[in-house]
């Protein structure tokens, strides 16, 4: 069955770090790019990083370019955000979800998306 599973999240304190993991069953990070995805409480889920099917190509939104990074284990068919420097408005759910080949930062042009995982930054 086509899935993707979110895991990784939890309560960090301003300034730390965080690793979330998207593995991806059922289909293969080759065709298609993974985009990282965060909804803030009350707010719209909004693109967050992107890799694209060949890994070759990363997309970062301005709040978060410097201090996350995007990353896939072929092997694991899992794609990794580092999430460091946090803030306490990173907070929120992660989600991912693919698309075929190409990055996106619209949420309609991606067709499948994982449960999602809170992060909470707070001290």
């Amino acid at each position: 069955q086509l899935q993707l599973v979110e895991s990784g999240g939890g309560l960090a304190q301003p300034g730390g770090s965080l690793r979330l993991s998207c593995a991806a069953f059922e289909f293969t990070l080759d065709f298609y790019a993974i985009g990282w995805f965060h909804q803030a409480p009350g707010k719209e889920r909004e693109g967050v990083s992107c890799i694209s099917s060949g890994g070759f190509s990363t997309t970062y939104a301005d709040s978060v370019a410097g201090r996350f990074t995007i990353s896939r284990d072929i092997a694991k068919n899992t794609v990794y955000l580092q999430m460091d420097s946090l803030k306490p408005e990173d907070t929120g759910v992660y989600y991912c979800a693919r698309r075929r080949y190409h990055c996106s930062g619209l949420r309609a042009d991606y067709d499948s998306w994982g449960q999602g995982t809170q992060v909470t930054v707070s001290s």
